[in-house]
Formats: structure tokens, sequence, C-alpha cells
């Protein structure tokens, strides 16, 4: 029973790091504002930038790049600890080096299920990309590298972040699925992509319609629903 407290408790600070609100503390501290309600109303580096600037924008990416990464790091060593614990004692059917990967699994989904249903934000929150990103590169570097080429890449043609997102979304699904890796992870990486494309319901409403906006201009109006989906 210890074992499996202590595996909860693993998965809620997970949680809690992918929560960390970092688009709306940035607003207060270097704005003054509520970030949700401005601009898309998302808590994510793109509504920053559109509303505070490049600055902050970049401390929201790399501080939510960084928080799905250690959550990642923290699963790793914490599960892997457990087992060396003679006051923690899992099943005797359980072996420490099956488990784990399956655990990370698990934190690694909570991570971005705290970023955008964030317990500090009312369950509100972003979409979860940078985050993902942070996830990727600490479960595997060479699917993260790739899957932010293809962002960096679109980006570049079509200035559209959602686009690119989506689309690094589903590029780090065929890496994981087209390299070697546990099936843990690529169950993560699956799970969690399409997690971030559901994310953007909203944005793929508005690719359909041509009213996405690109990197640069405006948001054209709040998301439909966004009080109830951000």
């Amino acid at each position: 029973m210890v074992f499996w407290i202590a595996c909860a408790a693993g998965l809620a600070i997970a949680y809690l790091l992918g929560s960390i609100p970092t688009g709306y503390l940035v607003g207060k501290l270097l704005g003054g504002i509520d970030i949700r309600k401005h601009g898309s109303r998302s808590t994510g580096a793109t509504n920053v930038l559109r509303t505070l600037g490049k600055g902050p924008a970049l401390v929201v990416l790399l501080v939510d790049v960084l928080k799905g990464a250690a959550a990642i790091a923290f699963a790793n060593r914490f599960f892997a600890w457990l087992f060396t614990m003679p006051s923690v004692t899992p099943p005797a059917a359980l072996a420490a080096q099956t488990f784990v990967p399956w655990a990370v699994c698990l934190a690694g989904l909570a991570a971005l299920l705290g970023h955008g249903r964030s317990i500090w934000l009312n369950f509100t929150g972003g979409k979860s990309a940078a985050t993902g990103l942070g996830v990727l590169m600490a479960i595997s570097w060479p699917v993260g590298l790739g899957a932010a080429g293809i962002f960096g890449l679109v980006l570049a043609v079509v200035r559209i972040v959602s686009l690119g997102s989506m689309l690094a979304a589903l590029s780090a699904i065929a890496l994981i699925c087209g390299l070697e890796h546990p099936l843990p992870y690529r169950l993560l990486v699956i799970a969690g992509g399409i997690y971030v494309i559901a994310r953007h319901r909203a944005n793929i409403q508005r690719l359909l319609a041509g009213t996405e906006p690109r990197l640069g201009q405006s948001s054209l109006a709040p998301e439909a629903g966004s009080k109830r989906q951000r």
C-alpha cells in the first residue's frame, strides 16, 4: 500500500510541475495583466508574444519546456528510487526495469494535463505544446529535435504557430514509432500528441475557415469557448 501511495504522490508532483502557470505569472509580474483576458486567452507563449512582446514570450517558452523536461527527469529518478527503499516494498511481481518506464509515461501525461488544466487557474491553461516538447526532449532528444525542426520549418514557411505545433506533434508520433523506443514511451508520445492536437481544435476551425492569424498578427477574436477550454 505504501508503494502505491508513493507512486500516486510522484504522479501528483509531475502534475504540479506541469501546472506551474508560467504565462499567467509572467503576465501578472511583467505586464500587470491577466493574460487570460487578452488575445486568444491562452496562457501559452504565443498569446504572451502577441500581448506582451518577445522577451516575456521567450521566458514563458523556456520555462514551459523546462517544466516538461523536469517532470520526466523527476519521474525517472523518483520511481527508480522507490525500488531501493527498504521501507517501501513494491509488489513481488514488479521489476524496476519494467515498471519505471510505465510510471514515467503516466508522469509525462500528468505534466501535460497540468499545463492544460492547471489547478492554480481553476483547471484552465495552455495547449501543452511547449511542455510537450520538454517531455519529448527528456525521453528522446532525437525525437524532440525532429519535432522542433518540423515546427521551425512550418513556422518559417507559413508563420502559423498552431499549424507548426500540430505538425510537430504528428511528426513526434511518427518518429517515436519509427525509432527503437520502449512501448510506454511510444504510448506517451502518441497520447500526448493527440492531446496537444485536441487542445488546438479551435485553431483547426480557424485554419479551415482561413482566419487563423499568422505570427506577428493580433488574434482576430477570442477563441470560441475559451473560458471553458483555457
